[in-house]
């Protein structure tokens, strides 16, 4: 584990293209095509309690995003296609994630979610063999889309999934990339600084949770767009 990440260390993770602080693309250069990305949205909520879900503080010598709360995420890499795992993605998971997709990018954006979720924060979602981790696809829910702006010089096409923190093995640490990494009320993470797709994000995910357990991958696709525009992925 590292102690402190190099200054543009993990400038990779998909919330918060939006911000101004982020770097804005050159004028008269064409814009970036995005890099396919997703995050994890990990959760627990006791009965009777406000839901908590897993985040941390990116650290404050990131140029990128510097102090900034988010979800653990992350590009996928080329080694994300293709791997074992230890179950696949549920089929109305993977039809979510082959929207707009194809199906070997679909399993590796969810391969992709659980490697950052072990790297990030130390958690383990699903079973690891020597140096191989084997992810737990079927524990994977869909939640919606977003796309950075056209104006950022760094972009991401990023798919927000979620799995239950009791699905999840091991103690929180990391890579030291994320700080404060620990289980936030809903209501104090939206009180936190965050980027504006991360706050969107939480919204999208109180909506879910509201919605019956059998009947959420039936609810509309939605892509953020722009401005962080809310649209249909339809």
């Amino acid at each position: 584990m590292t102690d402190a990440p190099k200054p543009d260390g993990g400038a990779d993770n998909p919330g918060g293209g939006d911000l101004k602080r982020a770097a804005p693309r050159a004028p008269g250069k064409r814009a970036v095509t995005p890099k396919h990305a997703s995050s994890l949205i990990v959760w627990r909520q006791a009965r009777g309690a406000e839901p908590e879900i897993l985040m941390g503080m990116r650290h404050a010598k990131h140029r990128f995003m510097p102090s900034v709360l988010v979800f653990p995420g992350g590009r996928v890499d080329r080694a994300d296609h293709g791997v074992k795992v230890l179950s696949e993605l549920r089929p109305e998971t993977e039809a979510l994630l082959r929207h707009r997709a194809p199906p070997s990018l679909a399993r590796a954006l969810g391969v992709a979610a659980v490697r950052e979720l072990f790297e990030e924060t130390g958690l383990l979602l699903g079973e690891r063999k020597g140096e191989r981790l084997l992810a737990d696809l079927a524990t994977l829910d869909y939640l919606c889309r977003a796309v950075t702006p056209a104006s950022r010089a760094m972009r991401f096409n990023a798919r927000f999934l979620l799995a239950p923190a009791e699905r999840t093995s091991g103690e929180i640490g990391g890579s030291g990339e994320l700080e404060k990494l620990g289980w936030y009320p809903l209501s104090k993470a939206l009180d936190a600084q965050l980027a504006d797709i991360t706050r969107k994000m939480l919204g999208e995910f109180a909506a879910w949770l509201d919605v019956p357990a059998a009947e959420r991958h039936r609810l509309p696709k939605i892509v953020f767009r722009g401005n962080d525009n809310r649209m249909s992925d339809e």
